[in-house]
Parts: structure tokens; sequence; C-alpha cells
């Protein structure tokens, strides 16, 4: 299995809470209504499903599940959300070679995985019957990763891809969690109603940063937090929930991650690590 999110992925729970908001989105009845416990388990398989022991809410990719298993973490009153990969392909999925000819950039710091051209007809297409193949197992909703495209390749066509694909993940009524986002988010968000495209946002390391070249987890700068704070604040000013994924093992910078959730009613999760099983 693998790494999967924008800016880094995770591999062992630090710590995981919600505080939830009675916020509903535009087109169904907002799920977070309860205090839950949430937790990102995006590189396991239908063998290790004993790691969600514990948690409300977990995010995983699906893919990788059936639909005998998702029934069976909903008889244990989980929310179940699948990771899916809008903007980008990584090398071991099993359609991978029928899609890599979409490649159009390379992805910085995870060498098995590229940008793709989302305007691109067959993407399309691909993203919804992957979307409906998820539904059909029962997920709760998804996880959108790499809408970023829109900021490596910010063109009209790019922007208008990603809506379109958004629209019709949201057309199933729904959670759309997208992680990261901020440059398209905020660009739809000048004309548009956010809630069309999304219910919520993930946005990573807000407090934390990594240093992947020496591999260290670091306290993010004060320009770059002060920066993601504004976005997602403002998202969730629009009727979006807000996820923060964090990556530190400082007692400090923790608490720092969960008072500032708990004042803004932000779900929390934060690892020690940047690699996810």
């Amino acid at each position: 299995m693998k790494k999967i999110l924008l800016l880094l992925p995770v591999l062992l729970l630090l710590v995981g809470c919600t505080f939830n908001i009675n916020t509903k989105s535009k087109n169904k009845t907002n799920l977070h209504n309860t205090s839950l416990k949430y937790g990102v388990f995006l590189s396991i398989d239908n063998e290790e499903m004993n790691k969600l022991e514990g948690f409300d809410e977990v995010v995983i990719d699906a893919q990788y599940f059936e639909k005998e298993d998702i029934d069976l973490l909903h008889s244990k009153g989980k929310i179940v959300y699948s990771y899916i990969n809008l903007g980008s392909l990584e090398n071991f999925r099993d359609y991978y070679d029928t899609y890599k000819s979409l490649i159009i950039q390379e992805y910085e710091n995870w060498e098995e995985e590229g940008w793709v051209d989302v305007s691109n007809t067959r993407w399309i297409n691909f993203m919804k019957s992957l979307a409906k193949n998820l539904i059909s197992k029962g997920i709760d909703g998804f996880f959108v990763d790499n809408t970023d495209v829109y900021y490596f390749v910010k063109e009209t066509r790019i922007f208008n891809a990603v809506t379109t694909i958004l629209k019709d993940f949201m057309s199933y009524d729904k959670e759309v969690i997208i992680n990261g986002g901020d440059e398209y988010i905020l660009e739809y968000s000048k004309k548009n109603d956010v809630r069309d495209v999304a219910t919520a946002i993930n946005q990573e390391t807000v407090f934390s940063k990594i240093d992947f070249k020496n591999n260290r987890l670091l306290t993010q700068s004060k320009e770059d937090r002060e920066y993601y704070q504004s976005y997602i604040e403002e998202a969730y000013s629009k009727g979006l929930h807000i996820y923060l994924l964090e990556y530190t093992t400082d007692s400090l910078l923790i608490e720092r991650i969960k008072e500032y959730s708990s004042n803004n009613h932000f779900n929390y999760y934060i690892s020690d690590s940047i690699e996810l099983d």
C-alpha cells in the first residue's frame, strides 16, 4: 500500500478527536452533529480493519475494501469516507497503464505519482465511474485529494474540469471532503456557493510542517500557519466543516492544535509519522 495525501500521509495515530457543528450543507443533512473520534487510515486494506477500532469517523481507501467490509464497519456505528484521487495518478493502481498517458507533470516528493490532465474526457469519465463504484460499496462520502492540480496548472479548462468532477461527487448526496484545495476553493467561492462542490475541507499542516529532505517533523512557519488559518476559517464561514491533519510529537504544539480546534469547532487528527499503514 502507500502514502496518499497531497502534502503527506499518516502512519500511527497520536491523537484523534473531533468537535462538531450543526451547520448543514446546501444539499444534505450534515453528519457532524455529535462529538466523534476521527481517524485517517489510507494505507490499510480489509485485512487490517482492527486498526479502525475505537474510531467513529474514518477515512479509508475503499478500493481495497468490499461492500461487506463497509457494511461491517457501519454495523459498528462507524461513518466511512473513501479516498479518491481527483488530480493525480499513482503507479501502483491497477488502472495506471490505462491513464498514464494523461500525466502532465511530476509530483514533487512522491516519485510514484504524477499530476494528470483532469480536463481530458477520458479522465472525467473515469472519475465518474470510480465514484459510482465506491458508492456501490456503501461509503458515506468522499475524501477528495489533489484538487490542487488547479494550483499547478492554473488554467480555466482545469478549473472547469475539477468543478465538473466535484459536482458529480456531490450528486450522490454524500459528504465531499476536499483535502487542501485552497486555490480552487477560493477561486470558486468568488462567484459561487462552495457548498455546490464540497461539504468539508481537510487541511494538512496548519501548525506542523514536514521536512521531506531530512525526514523531520517541524513547526509550521507563522506566515504559512496564518494563511492556512485564514483559509479554513473563511471556508468554515461559508458553511463547510473543517478537519485539521497534523504531524508532530511536540506536546506543546499538540496542546495548541487541540485548543485551536476546540475553540473553532474543528475536527483534528494528529500523527507522529509521515507514513501510513
